[in-house]
């Protein structure tokens, strides 16, 4: 039986403890001989692969009690004082009860504690009683894997049926909730505890502590640890670093280095956990120096940085655009004995691929494999990312067919399709795009919803509707449901092809369905219905943008001011404009080109003006395309004074000239009064060659005395 535990597989295991359990029932109850071997519960016991045999009990006969029988196997230790006598007074010798103890553990951990209950109901149908040792062991069981419902119906049995829940009965119930992150329930369990006179300790604390920081509930967690300096029960390291990394994850750095200066206040020891933790999110912040005075002030307490430490180093380093830097501190790593792990190489590729340096990326893939650190899955769908990223999408799908082959021991999964499927669509390869899909599910992968939104996509932006909505059938038959990015991509595809009852009936859906449409949809939307001509469904949908959570943002406000001036409503545009001051928005590039451009065309030419002086106090240089909107304006209403002003304008401030611009200044000189004389009012250009298309003022004239040699 020694072999029991250490080698049986689960299901044979459990055949084996019920066998034993019905030998205990069977056998009658025994005391412990003085001398010799032990009977069949001791052997039983001894079983167990944590057993330590207690050789002067058994030789002197002394009685086997529970604390030394269990607290071996839970890791805790009883101090209700159990004798012979107490034993007794519950129907058990103190043997037959730790084989009972035994089966319930074994059973318990054996990834079934349902047969440990069977075992109880066999103890229990035998006529003994049950006590709250054993039924720990079960709820331990349950927790442990994965069971927590079974756990708390049991537990709200123990109250009821057999014994009161102790201490370690709770934890074990709140570490499980919390692992489950049934925090609110966990946090009940801890007003019940109270309340039944069961007083929580610092475990108790530490475990719902942690339960929160994880879920990001740290505001929360620093109110029970100010709950446990009142009650004096202190903190030890693991709670004081649990805040400290819950702070400094939810980017309460500051905050997070007070508790570290109260932790050394009460004189608890940091551990390499809660250094490594302040040295990640100051590396993050580029507070270099900092980092660096804490890594030197961690090593002079004698504590080494380990694999963790220096990751977040590396981390930092790569997040700041330093991966180069970063690579030097993979080589320290080696220096100092400390090995990389593969999380470490990750970070470091994924910092390399970003920074675009490809090369060293599969330098340290080289690397890593030469000294025996075994790539994964996140590995090879970082240089995939970054081969996608740098429109390398054939080699990443090298790296593809290398999984595939079996040349390297890693399978790829979903990302690493969804990656070079929106690596195709992204260099409009649909073809490539929907081969991989194939290939993906000829492999049992079904995808996600992100694959069928590239899909979808590549599809609509080809024109191929049929097949855009066949795929979207086929995601809905397999049990996807469409995110919000799913509807944005199909309303932004139905509205460049023109289908507007489509997208609106799309966007309709999207908000029945509970997915709050972007400013981007909005926008989509209300571009094509002003495209169109339907300003006044456009402004409706403005309208309603208004009122929701996110507001109009400055793309929406020049939508709606572009498409309220070319139907000429010049009165509402500005009151547009007006709104838009108001909300704080400033208007950008785009907004002061569209109005420019809208009030030359509809001859206000003033409110042009004053725009334009705008744009240029705001911080704007003028460019080609707003001159041009200008001098055509001025040129409709014969404006010569205003043109040569513009073209002055235009000279000081060395605008580039294109093509467009060319034929709209010439066309401007050849419509002047025939009393101007050219040459004597235009200004002294720059004979700077410019970019592209563009040329110099004199090698303007000299094209213009060509075309018209009277002027």
């Amino acid at each position: 039986m020694m072999w029991l535990s250490g080698t049986l597989c689960p299901s044979l295991q459990q055949h084996v403890c019920r066998d034993a359990l019905e030998r205990i029932l069977r056998t009658k109850t025994r005391v412990l001989p003085p001398m010799g071997k032990p009977k069949l519960p001791c052997w039983l016991l001894r079983s167990s692969p944590n057993f330590k045999p207690l050789s002067s009990g058994l030789a002197t006969g002394r009685p086997l009690t529970p604390d030394s029988a269990i607290s071996g196997r839970l890791n805790i230790s009883y101090n209700e004082g159990f004798s012979q006598k107490a034993w007794q007074s519950v129907g058990l010798k103190h043997s037959m009860k730790c084989g009972f103890s035994w089966i319930a553990d074994e059973m318990g951990n054996a990834s079934k504690p349902e047969f440990a209950l069977g075992a109880l109901g066999l103890i229990v149908k035998r006529g003994y009683i049950v006590n709250v040792y054993m039924m720990n062991i079960i709820l331990k069981g349950f927790c442990q894997n994965g069971k927590v419902g079974k756990a708390m119906i049991l537990f709200r049995e123990m109250g009821r049926n057999c014994a009161s829940p102790d201490i370690f009965s709770y934890n074990v119930l709140i570490n499980g909730l919390c692992k489950e992150k049934k925090l609110k329930q966990a946090l009940c369990i801890l007003v019940e505890m109270e309340a039944a006179g069961c007083f929580p300790n610092l475990v108790t604390y530490s475990t719902l502590i942690h339960g929160l920081c994880k879920d990001g509930r740290v505001d929360e967690a620093l109110g029970l640890w100010e709950e446990t300096k009142k009650k004096g029960l202190g903190a030890d390291v693991i709670v004081c670093s649990t805040l400290i990394c819950g702070l400094c994850k939810k980017g309460s750095f500051d905050r997070g280095k007070e508790v570290f200066d109260e932790m050394l206040a009460k004189a608890i020891s940091p551990n390499v956990f809660t250094y490594s933790c302040l040295i990640h999110n100051l590396c993050k912040m580029g507070r270099w120096k900092e980092a660096t005075a804490m890594l030197n002030d961690m090593m002079a307490h004698g504590i080494l940085p380990d694999v963790v430490t220096y990751t977040g180093l590396i981390d930092g380093l790569c997040k700041d655009g330093r991966s180069t830097k970063a690579m030097n501190i993979l080589n320290l790593m080696s220096e100092k004995g400390v090995e990389p792990s593969t999380v470490t190489y990750n970070v470091i590729i994924n910092g390399l691929c970003k920074e675009g340096l490809l090369s060293d990326a599969f330098k340290i893939l080289e690397m890593m494999t030469k000294k025996g650190t075994k790539a994964d899955v996140v590995t090879y769908n970082t240089l995939v990312m970054g081969l996608c990223n740098d429109r390398k999408v054939d080699e990443a799908m090298k790296c593809l067919n290398l999984m595939l082959n079996g040349k390297i021991c890693v399978e790829p999964d979903v990302m690493t399709f969804n990656l070079l499927i929106q690596g195709f669509n992204k260099e409009g390869r649909l073809h490539d795009a929907v081969q991989t899909y194939h290939r993906m599910v000829e492999r049992g992968i079904l995808g996600s919803t992100e694959t069928y939104n590239f899909l979808i996509g590549g599809y609509l932006r080809a024109g191929k509707i049929v097949k855009a909505t066949n795929l979207w059938k086929h995601a809905l038959n397999l049990g996807f449901s469409p995110n919000s990015t799913t509807y944005s991509i199909m309303i932004n595809g139905f509205c460049k092809m023109q289908m507007l009852s489509v997208a609106k009936g799309l966007f309709s859906k999207m908000k029945a369905c509970g997915l709050g449409p972007s400013v981007i949809d909005y926008n989509t939307l209300m571009a094509s219905l002003c495209e169109e001509g339907s300003l006044e469904q456009a402004r409706k949908l403005f309208e309603e943008m208004k009122n929701a959570t996110h507001g109009p943002d400055v793309v929406s406000f020049n939508i709606i001011i572009n498409g309220t001036l070319k139907a000429g409503d010049f009165q509402t545009s500005k009151e547009f404009l007006m709104d838009m001051l108001e909300m704080g928005l400033a208007p950008d590039y785009l907004a002061f080109f569209t109005l420019i451009n809208r009030f030359s065309k509809l001859g206000q030419l003033e409110e042009a003006k004053n725009v334009l002086e705008r744009m240029i106090a705001s911080g704007f240089t003028p460019d080609a395309f707003v001159y041009d909107s200008l001098l055509k304006g001025f040129a409709s209403k014969g404006e010569t004074k205003e043109i040569i002003d513009l073209l002055y304008q235009m000279a000081d401030r060395g605008v580039v000239l294109d093509s467009q611009l060319i034929s709209t200044i010439m066309t401007c000189l050849c419509d002047l009064s025939e009393n101007l004389d050219v040459m004597e009012i235009l200004p002294k250009f720059s004979q700077e060659a410019s970019k592209g298309a563009s040329i110099s003022w004199d090698e303007i004239l000299l094209e213009l005395k060509k075309s018209h040699p009277d002027l």
